[in-house]
């Protein structure tokens, strides 16, 4: 029996969910794009965007996804002959290198695997034999989205300053920010790439960075330039056209301004990190319940490396497929799909953006509607174990 009938739910890890105030501003006419109210609005958004990474350094939008603040980074940063060192611990930090090695940078990869942080005793050893400080770089994920997990990035800036090595932090919080606590220049940071449609609520088509003074001095302004994505033509204050390279994107301007305004009247980001705490924390407390021996577990064991942004599943014997056909087909909900190296027996809850308990809790009643449809073993109520974790919640 089908019973999606109604608004469906999304609990992917991006895009997110749209606050009804954010589709609405995404609907406004077509403004005066040379005078008035949208140049103050762009050049407000703009002196609002530090304090999300809670950094004094330069924000730059650009029309994009994720992928070009990616490619935004490396192209003001990283030069032909550059060795870059990204660290792994699940998809985006090596991809994100092998945009650096396009550039002609060389590519070098800290192993990881898809369950754990990055390996802080084999990144010290790497920078201990790097006597020489070739490697220009570091390219890490705070949350990586695929294994959902959370990396320390604290700890990579303080063994950096341990062994004296200059290379830039460089720091993807695609996910992260608006979810999880980051602090930019409290943690040292050197550059964060940041998107619209995660932890900010608005829909894909912003790419983000912040730089820092480090960054800043890093590019070269002898070197072969991107032009839409140098920096240099978009750090004039009196320019509007050129702060966007040219036409500035109208629709998401007012939708983050409005996302902007949102956090704000929550409480601002302190507020909103507690809230994704205790949401994640109800997701993970029902997987645990659903837990059996060759069955249902968390991807990330280490509860101090788990992400507050998304929860990547692993279903053992329990066809994940078949689980995220029924949620949305008979019930729907959308479900992320599986990690890379277990597609068939891995599935991601996103819960990052524009969400409430209701919709968390009825996630996870859908989700343990489909197990229970398919006779998959499963050791207790999940629903039952994140109403009480966010009940406590509620306490506090």
């Amino acid at each position: 029996m089908k019973l999606n009938q109604g608004t469906p739910m999304v609990a992917i890890p991006g895009p997110s969910i749209l606050p009804d105030r954010v589709r609405a501003a995404l609907a406004r006419p077509m403004p005066n794009i040379y005078e008035g109210y949208l140049v103050d609005l762009s050049f407000d958004v703009l002196r609002r965007l530090p304090a999300i990474a809670r950094t004094d350094g330069k924000a730059f939008i650009l029309a994009s996804n994720g992928h070009g603040a990616w490619q935004m980074a490396i192209a003001n940063t990283v030069h032909p002959g550059d060795k870059v060192l990204a660290l792994e611990s699940g998809r985006f930090a090596v991809l994100w290198g092998e945009y650096a090695s396009l550039a002609g940078a060389e590519l070098d990869v800290l192993p990881g695997d898809f369950s754990n942080p990055v390996d802080m005793v084999a990144l010290r050893a790497r920078l201990v034999d790097d006597q020489s400080h070739s490697i220009s770089a570091l390219l890490v994920s705070h949350t990586d989205t695929s294994s959902s997990v959370r990396n320390d990035i604290p700890a990579i800036r303080a063994t950096l300053d341990e062994l004296g090595h200059p290379a830039l932090l460089m720091v993807d919080c695609i996910a992260s920010l608006g979810t999880d606590r980051f602090e930019m220049d409290a943690w040292g940071v050197d550059l964060v790439v940041g998107a619209s449609q995660k932890g900010l609520m608005c829909p894909p088509g912003l790419g983000l960075v912040w730089a820092g003074p480090r960054a800043l001095e890093a590019m070269d302004l002898d070197a072969v330039r991107a032009g839409y994505l140098d920096w240099e033509s978009r750090t004039d204050p009196d320019k509007f056209y050129e702060i966007f390279a040219g036409t500035p994107p109208v629709a998401h301007i007012h939708a983050l301004s409005e996302a902007l305004d949102l956090i704000d009247e929550e409480g601002g980001l302190e507020q909103v990190w507690a809230r994704h705490q205790a949401l994640a924390d109800g997701v993970r407390a029902a997987v645990d319940a659903w837990s059996t021996p060759g069955g249902m577990r968390l991807n990330i064991s280490s509860v101090d490396h788990r992400s507050n942004a998304v929860t990547t599943v692993l279903t053992g014997a329990i066809d994940a497929a078949e689980l995220r056909r029924r949620c949305e087909s008979l019930g729907g909900l959308t479900l992320g799909i599986g990690i890379s190296d277990a597609p068939d027996n891995s599935f991601r809850i996103g819960h990052m953006g524009w969400l409430n308990a209701p919709m968390i809790l009825g996630t996870l009643a859908t989700i343990e509607a489909g197990l229970v449809s398919m006779a998959a073993p499963i050791g207790g109520s999940g629903v039952a174990a994140a109403a009480a974790t966010i009940g406590d919640a509620f306490n506090h």
